[in-house]
């Protein structure tokens, strides 16, 4: 099954990468030259995969997010409002807290997934009390969210010199450092891709929560505690979001701005969709995405071809993809099972 994942996502992007080829000819463009430039802005060199690591972060964080919960059956799509929530909160920790750098930066990270844990858990006990839908729920939360950090990056923490909505700076012991080219927030995004691996493939409750999302019945009637695994996992991937808006902040504008969570959690959904909720298929995913966004810009500086057909080669991926997964693997059953009656025969 594992090889079917791998051969549908690069079977998948040779053809996505193929129309795009096919979309820049009609438009005149040369796709040879495009593909180069907009790989060597963000992948040939170490500054540009740098910024690609970088620009992955939020995310992969906010794509585990989704995976896990997915994977576990809850539908829980309040990601851009965890994630903006974990920045406003991880800004205020970085505005008033004054600490060594070593308890800084791990204190405003648990701040940022105290902020998202606080948001999804809103959702999650009016899911426990009122059996409201978490898919309902965490949708609306998302524009109360929205609405909500722009009011307090506005008035009560706006930096008086600014002429837009910004807070000031965090304190600089929050920032996060750089190893070379390498922002050191890659480590945070390697980290929890380790450890969800580890808990979701070799824990009890990951077990359980996987087995929830394949079949609840039998997981409820195999001793499974549904209404507890809801709550870890709305909890658990509200942290995973709101530390990818914790960690955009750290990393710089080191301040929370108008517009902070810009796509990120939506891409996020987007790419776990994508990678059919598979954790390490997310990372990868994730950076593939990234490498596509930050070399856009670079790619329309080269060869003029605008910056936009970034976006229709993202929807292209998404569509071949998830499309052809199904009828790749239906025609590799096929394959096998014709194998396999050979060798009976023989």
């Amino acid at each position: 099954m594992n090889s079917q994942r791998v051969l549908n996502g690069v079977v998948g992007v040779l053809i996505a990468l193929i129309i795009g080829a096919i979309i820049m000819l009609v438009q005149g463009y040369n796709p040879i030259l495009t593909y180069q430039a907009l790989f060597q802005y963000s992948l040939f060199g170490w500054y540009p995969f740098a910024t690609t690591l970088k620009n992955a972060v939020p995310l992969v964080l906010s794509g585990l997010s989704a995976a896990m919960a997915f994977a576990s059956g809850v539908v829980n799509l309040g990601q851009p409002g965890q994630l903006v929530m974990g920045a406003l909160l991880a800004t205020i920790g970085g505005l008033y807290l004054d600490l060594p750098p070593e308890l800084m930066i791990p204190g405003l990270a648990l701040l940022a997934m105290i902020g998202g844990v606080l948001w999804a858990g809103v959702a999650a006990l009016l899911r426990q009390w009122f059996e409201m839908s978490e898919f309902i729920v965490t949708l609306m939360l998302n524009m109360i969210a929205d609405y909500f950090t722009v009011w307090a990056i506005t008035y009560p923490f706006k930096d008086a010199s600014a002429y837009s909505p910004m807070t000031p700076q965090i304190n600089p012991k929050g920032w996060l450092p750089l190893i070379g080219d390498f922002n050191t927030t890659i480590f945070f995004m390697i980290g929890a891709v380790v450890v969800m691996w580890f808990f979701f493939n070799r824990w009890k409750a990951g077990y359980e929560w996987r087995i929830t999302g394949q079949n609840s019945l039998f997981a409820r009637l195999g001793g499974c505690d549904i209404q507890k695994n809801f709550m870890g996992v709305m909890l658990l991937t509200g942290a995973l979001a709101g530390l990818a808006g914790g960690l955009v902040v750290m990393a710089g504008p080191h301040r929370f701005i108008k517009g902070l969570g810009a796509n990120y959690a939506w891409d996020g959904v987007m790419i776990a969709i994508v990678a059919n909720n598979g954790l390490i298929a997310t990372f990868l995913y994730g950076v593939f995405f990234s490498a596509i966004q930050t070399g856009a810009l670079g790619m329309e500086l080269i060869t003029d071809v605008p910056s936009e057909i970034a976006q229709v080669l993202q929807a292209i991926l998404v569509l071949v993809i998830v499309a052809s997964r199904e009828y790749l693997n239906a025609t590799l059953e096929k394959v096998a099972a014709r194998r396999r009656a050979r060798i009976r025969q023989t």
